[in-house]
């Protein structure tokens, strides 16, 4: 079924908005995924604040050449949806936890941060960035082990004395 010029028109203007509106825009290819897992992906992104929608490359292409990005485009081959968010990280990270499960069929083909093109190489690196909570508990560990090695140390040199 023909999608009417109108209606095309509506499509671009809203891959637009969410290209101003958004800090990060993730191209992902799904090829082969299963309806099933689509709608799991749809509620992980969700739940993470990242939206997510497919596509046709020409409205896509429309879309990006209005907004004027910096770098070059990366390929889009095949089929092609849109992951973003107002987190920078959050969009790469959640679609990179899906595609662990599924690598044969999603695949992250590039991206725009804060008004860049990326390379899929550079989004991937920022998807393996770890959540700001993991990160805090890492920091947290880090200061804590020498404290918790010294109490270690103290009890061994109490019981060696009584």
């Amino acid at each position: 079924m023909a999608i009417t010029k109108q209606k095309k028109e509506e499509i671009v203007d809203k891959l637009k908005s969410a290209f101003k509106s958004a800090t990060s825009v993730i191209f992902v290819n799904f090829k082969g995924l299963s309806v099933s897992n689509t709608t799991n992906l749809r509620r992980t992104l969700k739940e993470g604040g990242v939206s997510y929608t497919v596509v046709k490359k020409t409205l896509t292409d429309r879309a990006l050449d209005a907004e004027k990005f910096e770098g070059d485009k990366p390929e889009l081959p095949g089929e092609l949806a849109l992951a973003w968010g107002d987190d920078l990280i959050a969009p790469a990270r959640e679609v990179y936890d899906f595609m662990k499960k599924f690598p044969e069929n999603l695949k992250i083909l590039g991206g725009i941060f804060k008004g860049k093109y990326v390379a899929a190489e550079e989004v991937l690196e920022m998807a393996k960035i770890p959540t700001l909570d993991v990160l805090r508990g890492k920091f947290v560990n880090i200061v804590n082990s020498p404290i918790q090695r010294f109490a270690i140390a103290l009890n061994e040199i109490a019981k060696l004395r009584s």
